[in-house]
């Protein structure tokens, strides 16, 4: 005999199939937002020092990290604020599009430098960023006010 809760019910994640997609965009839209945050803050607060020493290592100039900095932060900044204020929500996955974009690079640098297991690292954050770039774009986009 089964028994069943008045409480729990199947019927409502049925009956919205879009809601389990847009729980999991939103999960993975944080998740790349807290490591694009972190990443780009970095290379645009670390000392001068420091960056040469890490410009040297990368054999990339220094502005160019202090760019991809930059554009990091601001990716993180598109991936979140446009769905919270929901104000210009298709900047959503135009901001997780460019961040495919900076990881296609990271990828191909770090299969090139480096061991190619450590590519596995953006390639995998860039199939997350791709994910959020078409969730938002097709499978369920952001509303407007």
């Amino acid at each position: 005999m089964a028994i069943h809760s008045p409480s729990y019910s199947t019927a409502s994640a049925v009956a919205k199939p879009g809601r389990a997609a847009n729980i999991a965009l939103w999960i993975v839209q944080g998740l790349l937002a807290a490591i694009f945050l972190f990443a780009g803050g970095l290379k645009l607060t670390l000392p001068a020092a420091q960056m040469d020493q890490m410009a040297q290592q990368a054999n990339m100039p220094v502005a160019f990290l202090r760019f991809i900095g930059v554009c990091e932060t601001l990716g993180a900044a598109g991936l979140i604020l446009p769905g919270v204020f929901r104000v210009r929500t298709g900047l959503t996955p135009l901001a997780a599009t460019g961040l495919v974009i900076i990881m296609i690079g990271a990828t191909s640098f770090t299969a090139i430098t480096g061991p190619i297991v450590l590519a596995v690292i953006p390639f995998v954050t860039g199939l997350l960023a791709a994910f959020v770039a078409y969730g938002r774009w097709r499978i369920r986009p952001l509303r407007a006010r």
